[in-house]
Order: C-alpha cells, then structure tokens, then sequence
C-alpha cells in the first residue's frame, strides 16, 4: 500500500486545492471502506486550514492503529499435549492451499511438529499441490481417495496426530462459494467430525483472502463468517498492489483479526501479522 500513498502524496503535494470527493473516492479505492475514509476526510477539514500529504497520511495512519487490535499471540502447541486443529477456508484461487503449506513450514520452523491434510477433496489440482508442498517442506500429508468425504480425511488425519503425538493439524478445506448450502454443510461437517475427538477442537478457523480482491474479499469473510464463526484471517498477495486496506474493512465490519499475512510464492514469504509493521510499511 506504500506505492497507493506516495501517489496520493504527490497528487495532494501538487495541486492548489483539495478536491475532497475525489480524496475519499481515493481512500475508499484503497478499501479502508466509506465510514473510515469518510472520518478521516471529517477530521483533515477541521483542521481548518491548507492540507498537506503528510496530513493525509499521518491522519490515516493514527486511525488504522487506533481501529486494528493489538497483535495476536505467537500460536503455540496446547497445554493438555493434545494436537492443535486449524482448519483454513476460502474461496479457490486466493491461495489457500499455499497458506496452508506455508502456515507448516512457519511452525516448523519454530521446532513443533506439523502435519496438513487435503481435504478439498474435490479438486484433485489442491491435493497435488499441497502433497508437493508437504513432500518440499517434508511434513506429513493426510490424503483421500478422489472425492473422499472431507470430513472423514480431517477425522483419519486428527486420530493420526494424536496417535503420533503431532502438535499441529492444519486442514485445506474446499473453497466452493457457488453452492453455499453445500458448503454450509461440508464445513458444519468437518467442524463436528473433529470435535469427535476433541470437543474444544477445531481451535483456530483462518480464512484465507486475496488482498487485490478488495470488497470481494469482505463479502467472502462475511460469508464464511456465517458458518463456521471465524477466528483470524490470512491475507495474501500483500506486496504492493495498494490494497491492504481490507485488512482494516474487514476487522471493522466483522471483528475478525488478520494474523498471517503472505508476500508471495515462496515458502518464506509469509509472517504473523504486526500492527505497527503495517501501519508504517504497507499504508
């Protein structure tokens, strides 16, 4: 979002006067949304006197770290010894099932033991990809046959971590919107199959969003949000498209917290989500 404020800097630098419509058609493109564009536009026009770039920003700035929350605590293995359940959802092509194979190496590599399973059983492509993943990353992968119940593939994986004494399941669940009732169901599903075996678990539901996405990415949330009660999101794609502000639309609208957020392909693009960090690298 850096590049989207340098050119809201030189645009404001340059111009004798300030178009105010056209500043908040500039915020909300950002998706910070129309009730925090429209507060910030309020609170610069009371400053009573000519705006500067730097006014802008830092207004928009105190603003977003006063709205977002403090950052949420590193995830770690639980007390009881029992495996840690994570079940990502999201819609197919946000980069969900790459989140989820980088969620494991970031656990990895803080030494805990991590296993994934492919349960977007659905579409033989994520299972491949995510068996590549585990394969590079060398964790293990529950599979299913081709059209497996995905539920059943959760249910086999989670008896295998708590048999082997794995700290983290992470479950890549089906990211089909267009038969909403279906996926109501699947996730219903796979939330009461686990909690089989552990009635606290699933302990943490991310959905995975694509940052460029913008409004698309709030109305994903809101649906998921209705069926299975999200706990965190991961962002993807945050690498200067200028559209980071989703991460605020979205904690405003749903009180759902970014805790991932992913820069790229790669295995080690991806780190837990830092307030500060955000407000002053990325806006």
């Amino acid at each position: 979002m850096a590049g989207f404020f340098k050119k809201l800097y030189n645009k404001i630098t340059n111009k004798a006067e300030i178009d105010w419509d056209e500043l908040e058609a500039d915020l909300i493109g950002a998706d910070l949304g129309a009730r925090l564009s429209m507060k910030i536009i309020d609170e610069l026009q009371d400053l009573g006197r000519k705006i500067s770039g730097d006014d802008v920003i830092q207004t928009t700035k105190k603003h977003l770290a006063e709205i977002l929350p403090d950052d949420l605590t590193a995830l770690k293995p639980r007390e009881d010894g029992t495996p840690h359940v994570i079940v990502m959802v999201g819609v197919n092509g946000t980069g969900k099932t790459t989140s989820t194979a980088k969620l494991a190496n970031h656990l990895k590599l803080q030494g805990y033991s991590v296993m994934v399973a492919a349960a977007d059983t659905f579409r033989a492509a994520a299972v491949e990809q995510l068996q590549v993943w585990a394969d590079r990353l060398e964790v293990p992968i529950a599979t299913g046959a081709p059209n497996a119940d995905p539920s059943s593939v959760c249910y086999t994986a989670h008896q295998r971590c708590i048999n082997e004494n794995i700290d983290f399941l992470i479950c890549d669940t089906a990211g089909r919107l267009h038969t909403r009732h279906n996926l109501m169901e699947e996730l219903s599903k796979i939330e009461r199959t686990i909690a089989k075996q552990d009635e606290t678990a699933p302990h943490l539901k991310m959905i995975v969003v694509d940052a460029t996405t913008g409004s698309n990415a709030l109305q994903q949330a809101k649906e998921f949000n209705k069926v299975m009660d999200l706990d965190a999101l991961v962002v993807t794609k945050l690498d200067g498209s200028g559209k980071g502000g989703i991460i605020v639309s979205i904690y405003q609208e749903l009180g759902i917290p970014a805790r991932f957020i992913g820069m790229g392909e790669e295995a080690h693009q991806f780190k837990p989500f830092v307030k500060e960090e955000f407000v002053q690298e990325i806006m």
